[in-house]
Formats: structure tokens, sequence, C-alpha cells
């Protein structure tokens, strides 16, 4: 992880800060806040403003004036009553923001959440620092023969040696041919007097998609977990899920009881079809149940027996 010299002049005076407000905080929120927590090899995100906590979304869904009840118990059943029935509505009460430094790939997928506000370097404005993400060995595997969309066997010796020497060489090349264009380094030098010096808005186009870009990415808590739900889930992608997985623990720092009630109902939990239910009831009163009495496919089945841990049951 890198900071630049702004940035981290930037967190230490906001660190430094000795605020008074009336408004309600989140005391380990706090201790975490304008922290830099390093994500793969260059990237972090940081907590840089948040607004409520859980008693916000307690005191949305009472419509009351105080900052909720005074019984944490009561709060939490309120919250666990809300999240287990889909009453969505008072999470929204509940906004933060982050800092986040991330490669180019991952922020195109990340952008598909269409449910907040982002504001992204601007690279027609500032030259894109010289960094690119670079996956660890443990980290190469080849395509899934079975998920177009997935990873298979992890790559070994020379294989993962070669596709790191590409990733590596092709980042490096392309980014030197991005400062010959634009006629000047990414720490402001010159490279010949006498170029004038393509626009930094054309000369940008030939980067990878390994370079690291930054945006400020602020949106309520409702969507935050909609995002979570999916991002931080094994199925999704390694880089992605690294990201997902550091803003988990923001959330518990932020609202510890309805992070307990996320992970409960939404994480932990599964959604089951109608015919899904069916199946359920049928097998815990011991009675038979084939996959052609039910009108399944064979992976809505799988999915149904992983989900219960039936794996005696696949087919």
């Amino acid at each position: 992880m890198k900071l630049t010299e702004e940035q981290i002049k930037e967190i230490k005076e906001q660190q430094s800060q000795q605020n008074t407000t009336k408004r309600v905080t989140a005391p380990e929120l706090e201790k975490i806040l304008y922290d830099a927590i390093p994500i793969l090899d260059h990237g972090f995100i940081r907590v840089v403003d948040y607004m409520g906590d859980d008693t916000s979304v307690v005191q949305s869904a009472r419509v009351s004036y105080g900052k909720g009840t005074k019984k944490v118990s009561t709060d939490s059943g309120l919250i666990k009553y809300l999240m287990r029935h889909w009453h969505s509505t008072p999470f929204e009460m509940c906004e933060i923001k982050y800092h986040i430094k991330l490669p180019i790939f991952i922020a195109r997928q990340w952008i598909r959440h269409r449910t907040a506000n982002v504001n992204e370097y601007s690279a027609r404005y500032s030259i894109l620092d010289k960094e690119f993400y670079l996956p660890e060995p443990k980290n190469l595997a080849a395509q899934s023969k079975t998920n177009r969309q997935g990873r298979g066997e992890i790559l070994e010796g020379d294989q993962a040696k070669k596709v790191l020497e590409l990733l590596k060489n092709d980042a490096e090349q392309t980014y030197n041919n991005y400062e010959t264009m634009l006629n000047e380094r990414y720490d402001g030098s010159t490279i010949d007097e006498n170029e004038v010096g393509l626009a930094r808005e054309l000369a940008r186009m030939n980067l990878t998609l390994n370079t690291y870009t930054q945006w400020y990415w602020k949106t309520d808590l409702l969507n935050l977990m909609n995002f979570l739900r999916l991002r931080a889930d094994h199925h999704a992608q390694y880089e992605i899920r690294a990201y997902a997985d550091a803003m988990l623990d923001t959330v518990k720092k932020w609202v510890p009881i309805t992070y307990e009630a996320f992970m409960d109902y939404r994480v932990g939990g599964t959604e089951v079809s109608a015919k899904g239910k069916i199946i359920i009831q049928k097998l815990i009163k011991g009675e038979n149940v084939s996959i052609d009495d039910v009108g399944l496919s064979k992976r809505e089945w799988n999915e149904l027996m992983e989900a219960f841990d039936l794996k005696d049951k696949l087919i």
C-alpha cells in the first residue's frame, strides 16, 4: 500500500481534529476513522465519514424523537425483526463514506452497484500513479471448466511465473508509453522539453486494467449490506471480496447490532423457493424425494442440497 505525501498529511490532520458533536457516534469506528486499511498489494480503504448508528435504525423504525430505547436487548430484537422480515427503509437512515484505492478492473465491476454516490480520480486532470495490481501466485488460477465467470485449478511453477511476467511487463510497457505520450512522468518531471505532449484524456486509453485508481464512495447502510451480501460471498471474485471483507469489519465497528443480524439472516441464511421448501419438509419427515418429482433443474437441486449441507444427495 502506498499513500502520497499529500494523503499522509491529510490523514494526520484529520486524525488530529478535536471536534465536539451532539450527533450519535460509533466509538469503535471512531478509533479507525481515516485510517488506511491495506487491501491487495497497493490498495486500501478508509472510512472518512459516517452518519448514524444502530439507534438511528431503531429511531427511524419507531419514528421517535430519542436515540432509540435504553435497552440494547430491545433495540437488538427490533433490528433482528426488521432484518428477518426485509423491512429495509430504517437501514437507509445510516450512511457511510469510504476512500478506496483499487485496480481499474475491480472498479468497473464495483460500479455495477448503482446505489452509491461516486467521485473517481480524474485521469483527464491528473496523472495516474505508476502502480499495478499483480496477484500473488496462490491467486493465479485457470478458467473454470464448469463456471464461465469463475476460477479453476491454481497455476503452478513455470505457468504462474510466465503469467506474472506478462502482467508485469505489459503494465510497465503501457505505462512507459503513457508517460511518453504525455511527455511527463508521474512525479511531475518533463521527459523532453521540445515535445508538446498528448492530452491526458487521450494518453490514458492504453493503460492496462490492473492500474490503480481511487474514488470516494458514499452509500447508505441498506445498500452497503446489499453490496456486501454479494461481494463478501465465497462465489465473488477474490479481489473484490478482499475489499468487501475489510468493509464488513468496518460495519461491525459501526453498527454492531445490525452487523450481527446481517451475518445471521443475510450472510449465514439462505433463501428457499416454494418447491425447495416442499423438498426440505419431505426430507425432515424421512420421505424419499427425487429431482424428477419436484421439477427442479440439476443446478437448483444441488444448490439446495449444498445450502443444507446434504452433500450425500448431490447429483
